[in-house]
Parts: structure tokens; C-alpha cells; sequence
């Protein structure tokens, strides 16, 4: 299901937390919401799911308008053929996985097909043999699949999530991401994704909207948002950069080389830090033309070294004043 989202505002007293926001997501895509807390994504994630009205625009599922203000239409969140994921699992502990998954369709009144349906989707989840268990007896990534299989049971068009993975370890989180992309394409969802993490979006998404303040700042592919970025809030937001004293240009640390092998600018520095990161180690190079630099090397060097470093005009990146 295609999603439009046009000139769409909101505020809450004097606070204009959503400012003219204008989004199309197309069937089958994964998009994510990126941006610091405060800055109106889960906002724009509630009145998509109909849990909060804006106070302009007009939402368009596929041709059906579910919300104009100045046509008085609001759809009602049952009615939107939506599933959402929340932050918190919000599974009922006295429910075991099979109850848990079949209440939304419990809760339409369908009684035929019940138990077939939720074997199915338990088989998509990867749960098979868990239908009795209870929610405690699973691990997060399981409570995380069953959140998922019940907000999908009733065949929703699009999948919201509200940050799903924020209470996860960062291993569970890894894995989670790439099964939750999956599953949503494999049972042709459109999925709409709030995250402030930006690993989780540059992985999961085929496209981000980067925002902050109540406005949108940046919609592209993950490639897009991190070698065009629009503007410098976006570069300083997504991924690390090096600022040139001028302030108006910048270089990724892994678009620096410590050797030449080609038509490079050269600029020298002295070793102000090392962090070991597991495959590379973090330096922190101080140039004194520009400032301090981030770099990444494949060996530990010491403090006080004198390092020469490498970089392609190319590769910079420039804005306007």
C-alpha cells in the first residue's frame, strides 16, 4: 500500500512539533523515520496509525484519503488496515504465544481458521513449536518475533514500529534488524520505522527521512543520505565527519588514506588518542591547519605520533555558507 503524507502540521499549545511534512512511501518499501528524540517522528508515527490527528493536511492511503482536516475525514484506527510494533513488547504475561498473536483476530470476532492462521505465522516468525509457551519463557528476540507476528496476524497493509528494538542488547539488535527487514518484505509490507539509532536505519531502510525540530531535513536512499547529505546538521547526524577549519567542507574519516596512491591532498598531524574498536582502531589525529580529525588504521599507533594523511578532492564535501 502506497503512503502520501502532504503538508501535514501539528502542534501541541505554542510547540509546532511537525512542520509541513511531505512523504511518499511506495508498496513493498521500508522506510525509516531518523532523528534525535524531540524532533516529531513517533509524533508523525501516531497520526499515521490514527492514535493522534494533525492539525493540517491530508494522509492518502493508495487513493483513499484517511485524514483531511479541511474535508473533516478521519479514518479510525481500525479501519486503517495497520499493524503496529511497539517499544515495549506489550505482550500479556497471562497469554501464552498462541493467545498473544490470535487476540487481534479474537478481538474481530473471527472464530474459523483461527489456529491455522497463527501456525502459519508462527512458521514465517520462525517460533514453530512455541505456541504454549509463556512470554517469560522466551528470550527478547523471541518476545520481539511474537510483537511482530501479532501485529501482522490480521493481514495490515502497512507495519508501523516505534522504535522495537531500543530494549534489545547490541548483539540481539543486529540480528533483529535484518529479520525484521526480511520478514516485512517477504510478506510484501510497506513498513514505516522510527529509530534515533542510525545504524538501524542505514541498514534496514530503502529509504530514510532524516529529521529534526518538527521538520523534515533529508529523504533519500541510505547511499544518498550518507554521500550527499543535504546539509551539514544531516553529515553531522548520520555517520562521523571531519570539519576543514573553514566550515564549509568535510571528509568522512574512512575516505582518509595513510598512504598515497594517486593525485592526493597531504596533511600532517600528531596522534592525540586511540581507541581500539575490535576490527580497527579509532585515532584521533590533531592537524593544526583544521583541528582534530577522525581516522581509522589497522594497526595501534602512540600518542605523539607525527602521521601523514592522505584524501582525494574528490571525496570532500562541500556546502554554501
Amino acid at each position: 500500500m502506497n503512503v502520501k503524507i502532504v503538508n501535514l502540521n501539528k502542534w501541541y499549545g505554542d510547540v509546532h512539533a511537525l512542520k509541513n511534512i511531505n512523504i511518499t512511501v511506495k508498496t513493498g518499501m521500508f522506510t525509516s523515520l531518523l532523528g534525535p528524540s524531540g524532533c516529531g517522528k513517533t509524533t508523525l508515527l501516531k497520526i499515521l496509525a490514527g492514535l493522534e490527528s494533525p492539525d493540517q493536511g491530508e494522509i492518502y492511503f493508495d487513493d483513499q484519503c484517511i485524514f483531511s482536516k479541511e474535508r473533516n475525514i478521519n479514518v479510525p484506527p481500525q479501519k486503517r488496515q495497520i499493524g503496529m510494533v511497539f517499544q515495549e513488547f506489550a505482550l500479556w504475561p497471562h497469554m501464552n504465544v498462541f493467545e498473544n498473536i490470535a487476540f487481534p483476530l479474537k478481538a474481530k470476532k473471527m472464530h474459523d481458521g483461527i489456529e491455522k492462521r497463527v501456525e502459519a505465522i508462527l512458521k514465517n516468525v520462525r517460533l514453530e513449536g512455541m505456541s504454549k509457551r509463556s512470554p517469560d519463557q522466551l528470550s527478547g528476540g523471541q518476545q520481539q518475533r511474537v510483537a511482530f507476528a501479532r501485529a501482522v496476524i490480521a493481514n495490515p497493509k502497512i507495519v508501523l514500529f516505534d522504535e522495537p528494538l531500543s530494549a534489545l542488547d547490541a548483539v540481539l539488535r543486529d540480528e533483529m534488524r535484518f529479520e525484521i527487514s526480511q520478514m516485512v518484505k517477504q510478506m510484501e509490507l510497506t513498513g514505516i520505522y522510527v529509530t534515533h539509532d542510525q545504524m538501524e536505519a542505514m541498514s534496514m531502510s530503502d529509504q530514510i527521512v532524516v529529521m529534526n525540530k518538527g521538520k523534515i531535513l533529508q529523504v533519500g536512499t541510505p547511499e544518498e543520505i550518507y554521500n550527499r547529505p543535504a546539509n551539514k546538521m544531516v553529515l553531522d547526524f548520520v555517520g562521523k565527519s571531519n570539519w576543514f577549519r573553514c566550515g564549509t567542507k568535510a571528509i568522512r574519516p574512512e575516505k582518509i588514506d595513510l598512504y598515497p596512491t594517486g593525485p592526493y591532498k597531504k596533511v600532517s598531524g600528531v596522534v592525540q588518542s586511540v581507541a581500539y574498536l575490535g576490527e580497527k582502531y579509532e585515532v584521533t589525529v590533531h592537524i593544526e591547519a583544521e583541528g582534530d580529525w577522525l581516522i581509522y588504521h589497522n594497526r595501534r599507533v602512540q600518542l605523539g605520533d607525527q602521521m601523514d594523511l592522505y584524501f582525494k578532492h574528490s571525496e570532500v564535501i562541500h556546502f554554501s555558507d
